[in-house]
């Protein structure tokens, strides 16, 4: 039953395209060793650990976008307006002929 398991992960590992989400194989090798250390459970803890450390990525990752976006919000308001900027004069303007 084992080997028939191993040969279907592996046949899935080679068909599937690789996947390197961020978190994951922090996740993986620490849910891996809880699982082992847990009753022999290595490949199921790395499949949830896998899991649950590409959603803390994620949420780190929104979480500093968030306060660079409150940074430069922040940045933005402690900048004096700039004066407004003369326009150009017209080049196509006629003018009136030099007596």
């Amino acid at each position: 039953m084992k080997q028939i398991i191993s040969l279907m992960l592996a046949g899935l590992c080679l068909i599937q395209a690789p996947v390197f989400a961020k978190g994951c194989i922090k996740g993986a090798v620490v849910g891996g060793v809880v699982g082992h250390v847990a009753g022999h459970h290595a490949v199921a803890g790395a499949v949830a650990g896998c899991v649950v450390g590409h959603e803390v990525a994620k949420k780190q990752a929104q979480d500093q976008k968030a306060a660079a976006a409150r940074a430069q919000a922040q940045a933005g308001q402690n900048v004096a307006p700039a004066a407004p900027q003369p326009q150009p004069a017209d080049q196509n303007v006629p003018t009136a002929p030099a007596r």
